[in-house]
This record gives C-alpha cells, sequence and structure tokens, in this order.
C-alpha cells in the first residue's frame, strides 16, 4: 500500500457537511443540484448537517458560509451556483476573499474534466476550493451536470482524505 493510500485509509469514513445553493431563482423545492449533493453525500454514508438556498448577493453568501463554519456539526461546505462570469454571479469573489488556503488544483482539475464533456465552455467556471477557519469548501457551478461531475470525480472521493490532512 502506498502512503496515499495509508492516508486515506485512516481518513473518517462519515464527513459532516453544509450544503449551499447559490441562487436568485431556485428555492429548496426546485434545487435540484443542491438536492444531488446531498443524495450523493448520503449515499456515501456522510451526513448532511446544514443546507440552506441563498440569494446570489456577497454578504448574504458570507454571512452563511460564517455560520456554516462555527457549525461543529459542519467540516466541509459545499456550494453550488454563483460560479460563471455573469453580472450577478459573485459565489467566487465571496469565497475567494474568504478563503485561508486555496486548493488550486480543484479549479483546474474540474476546468480539465469539464472541457473533455463541454469543450472550450469550460472556461467560463470559476469553480473553487479552500480552506475557511478550520473547514474545507468547494464551490461549484450550479447545473446537475456539473456538480455530479465535481462530487464523483473529485469531491467524494477524497473527502474523507481532505478533512483528516484539515485536522493534523
Amino acid at each position: 500500500m502506498n502512503t496515499h493510500d495509508e492516508h486515506k485509509s485512516a481518513a473518517p469514513k462519515s464527513i459532516g457537511c453544509a450544503v449551499i445553493t447559490c441562487s436568485d431563482t431556485r428555492t429548496a423545492e426546485s434545487d435540484v443540484s443542491g438536492q444531488l449533493i446531498q443524495r450523493l453525500l448520503k449515499e456515501q454514508g456522510h451526513s448532511v448537517a446544514s443546507y440552506h438556498v441563498v440569494k446570489d448577493d456577497p454578504s448574504r453568501l458570507q454571512l452563511q458560509i460564517a455560520l456554516d463554519t462555527i457549525n461543529p456539526a459542519v467540516q466541509v461546505i459545499i456550494m453550488s451556483g454563483g460560479t460563471g462570469i455573469a453580472k450577478r454571479d459573485s459565489t467566487f469573489e465571496s469565497v475567494d476573499a474568504m478563503l485561508e488556503k486555496r486548493l488550486e488544483g480543484f479549479g483546474q482539475l474540474f476546468r480539465m474534466l469539464s472541457y473533455q464533456e463541454i469543450g472550450s465552455a469550460a472556461i467560463m467556471t470559476r469553480a473553487t476550493a479552500g480552506t475557511i477557519s478550520g473547514r474545507v469548501i468547494f464551490s461549484l457551478p450550479g447545473s446537475e451536470h456539473a456538480v455530479r461531475l465535481g462530487m464523483e470525480k473529485l469531491i467524494l472521493p477524497e473527502l474523507g482524505h481532505l478533512v483528516q490532512q484539515l485536522t493534523k
């Protein structure tokens, strides 16, 4: 077994997560991407400690992120929506301003995987990840397809390992 596999085998198997959907139009009932994130987390044995749909407004987003970082049941925050370049898309700026450490590889890998599926339009996503107040945070585009890609290919395979490394 290599060192990476050893690290992963010692990682926690169940992580407490907050899910935040950034949208001016979605509600909890119509939030397909937020529901997908929650379902995928639960299927892998993780818990959803918090779920919110928040308007695409920097102060509201940052307040919800701050509230989730003081919730002892939350170790990871997964966001969807607001990562594009439209005037109202402010998730990237809201999250980036709060990051203590950036996981640059997440956005790079997400765009690479997206490019393989949707071509050059992948350059428009500003998916990002990093750490805030001892929590790992991921920010994904709002489409159901993008959420599935990010969750299945990048987030879920490393979730426990990330939390383990952050708490060392």
